[in-house]
């Protein structure tokens, strides 16, 4: 059997750092007033990092190996060496400032073991800081090799408030290619407008000459090719086509010298002769969101593009007949069943409280449902089977950039009676109890689209009976 003494060799490591008499190596750190010099031993060095095994990095003078590494702050490489010859670490009381240091010097370094650890650091302990700092934070790893989990975590963070993010001052200070990226990401949903809008906007801070110019009136030509070059791998990430004709003349127009010919003739082409003349938004009497989520609604019961503008003559519209409004009839359980109860085709819509969120659920087998098509568990539960159902959630009362669904993947369980509820779909995947909205999805029934593990209050709820109207 063989013993451990880690302990006592960390100890013995430690001293020797802390008085290298017998050293061979100086290393010349930071910069400016911050710098400092740490004695090391080659040896050491080069068993635990692959970085000091290369030449490269030797200079001598005076029979003494030097190494200058004005890059790294003192603080930074004195966690560096503390690690290399002790392999202890203590991130408790530093800052996140010099945490994303060293976890760019332990890159550089290659010490592997230490990156990975401060790049978990970083995103378990240190979120508070990384959102505060999200943009410098982006900036300086985005094309570290190793560094996908902490860039993909900020660009995540960034997109589940991407509007806030988008329009502020710090969204400017993105450099190109994480930009560019963040434009790629399939979550990457807003307002075809705000994008635009922002895309100027970064344009205009890239080139200081027409940050001094309020007025385009004093623009150059020289200007406006150089706000194309920046902008130039952008503008195809654009869809002008969901942009409206009066945005498009406000806001896009007045620099169609930045577009290529070709990307604007389509657009002209969409708004002089192929924009569908006449809309027909669905007509909801509901007091939680505008008739155009409804048209989207729609189409997700027809599984079909849920942005779809459809004109009087393609396809047949639902009617949506307001049954149950929790306002005038209350909101609980069973103000809830008594007035929902007997129908099948059914949507529920909630509003919840300090938040624009809305959240709903359509159930082509009613939400307190009726007939013989159902199964009872070894619990005792009564489950109720369906391939159509769906649970949805929208930003605000107009959202159509942000929104989330998550369709039923447990046909059988897609919706639970159950005493304690109003409504329940899958397991706990989006329930009613009292006045309170929860969304948990314990078992999987649903999609794992929707913000889990959460609980509201609702503030108002209204249900509607779904009919196709011929």
């Amino acid at each position: 059997m063989t013993s451990n003494f880690h302990s006592r060799l960390s100890k013995d490591l430690s001293s020797i750092l802390k008085d290298a008499d017998d050293y061979n190596v100086i290393i010349k750190v930071g910069k400016y007033q911050n710098t400092k010099e740490f004695r090391a031993h080659s040896v050491i060095l080069r068993a635990r990092s692959p970085y000091f095994k290369n030449d490269d990095w030797i200079t001598k003078e005076n029979n003494l190996i030097t190494f200058n590494k004005p890059n790294i702050i003192p603080t930074v490489f004195d966690m560096v060496l503390k690690y290399i010859y002790t392999g202890e670490l203590d991130l408790a009381k530093q800052s996140g400032e010099d945490i994303l240091g060293l976890l760019i010097a332990s890159h550089e370094l290659l010490i592997e073991e230490l990156f990975e650890h401060v790049q978990d650091h970083l995103i378990e302990k240190q979120t508070k800081w990384v959102e505060k700092n999200i943009v410098f934070v982006l900036n300086s790893v985005f094309k570290l090799e190793g560094c996908e989990k902490l860039r993909d975590y900020c660009l995540e963070s960034i997109c589940n408030d991407l509007k806030s993010f988008i329009t502020s001052n710090a969204f400017t200070l993105l450099d190109k290619d994480v930009l560019f990226n963040l434009f790629k990401r399939e979550d990457f949903q807003i307002e075809e407008i705000i994008a635009w809008d922002s895309l100027i906007k970064w344009g205009i801070k890239q080139i200081p000459e027409l940050e001094n110019k309020d007025d385009q009136k004093e623009w150059t030509d020289e200007n406006y090719e150089e706000l194309k070059n920046t902008l130039n791998e952008f503008i195809p990430l654009i869809n002008f086509l969901d942009i409206t004709s009066e945005d498009f003349y406000h806001k896009i127009q007045p620099y169609k010298t930045i577009i290529p010919n070709d990307i604007f003739d389509e657009i002209m082409t969409y708004y002089l002769v192929e924009q569908p003349k006449t809309y027909s938004f669905i007509q909801i009497e509901s007091k939680i969101i505008k008739p155009k989520l409804a048209n989207i609604i729609s189409n997700w019961i027809d599984k079909k593009n849920p942005k779809l503008i459809r004109t009087e003559k393609k396809d047949p519209l639902y009617k949506f007949n307001l049954i149950y409004r929790g306002s005038r009839d209350g909101i609980d359980n069973d103000s809830f069943k008594n007035n929902c109860k007997g129908h099948y085709s059914s949507l529920v819509l909630i509003k919840v409280q300090q938040s624009n969120k809305i959240f709903g659920g359509y159930s082509s087998i009613g939400l307190k449902s009726i007939g013989d098509d159902f199964l009872i568990d070894s619990l005792g539960f009564q489950w109720y089977n369906s391939s159509d159902n769906f649970i949805f959630s929208f930003e605000d009362d107009q959202d159509m950039r942000n929104m989330k669904i998550s369709r039923v993947l447990n046909n059988s369980k897609a919706i639970l009676e159950y005493n304690t509820t109003g409504f329940n779909f899958g397991w706990d995947s989006l329930y009613m109890e009292g006045k309170n909205l929860c969304i948990y999805n314990w078992r999987g029934d649903y999609e794992n689209n929707l913000q889990v593990g959460a609980t509201y209050t609702i503030e108002e709820i209204e249900t509607f009976i779904v009919t196709i109207n011929q």
